[in-house]
């Protein structure tokens, strides 16, 4: 059974950064994607930022330029680092993994963010 455990959460002020890290049970390498999204109270879950198994990363346009996804494959774990946190990022923040064939889908019980003006 496949386990993403999400860590790296937590209460900033507004400018803050912090980095989210995602720790995989087996090699990150074994799904097409992973992924970070996010939701908040009242709102829809949100895609934030995924990376390809060949390493291409992509975003939501809103929020290119001020967070990065990245990996370690050796450690099978994803990040996510946010800088210049706004309170509009305050969300609960998943990480997804997926593979396409066969396919599979799994999501870790999130990190909470909380970012105070």
């Amino acid at each position: 059974q496949v386990q993403l455990v999400e860590s790296g959460g937590g209460l900033v002020q507004s400018g803050g950064s912090l980095r989210l890290s995602c720790a995989a049970s087996g090699s990150i390498l074994s799904f097409n994607n992973v992924a970070w999204y996010r939701q908040a109270p009242g709102k829809e879950r949100e895609s934030v930022a995924g990376i390809t198994r060949s390493g291409d990363r992509y975003y939501t346009g809103s929020l290119k330029g001020r967070f990065t996804i990245s990996r370690d494959n050796a450690k099978n774990t994803v990040y996510l680092q946010m800088n210049s946190l706004k309170p509009e990022d305050t969300a609960l923040y998943y990480c997804n993994a997926k593979s396409f064939l066969p396919p599979a889908d799994y999501w870790g019980q999130g990190t909470q963010v909380t970012v105070s003006s």
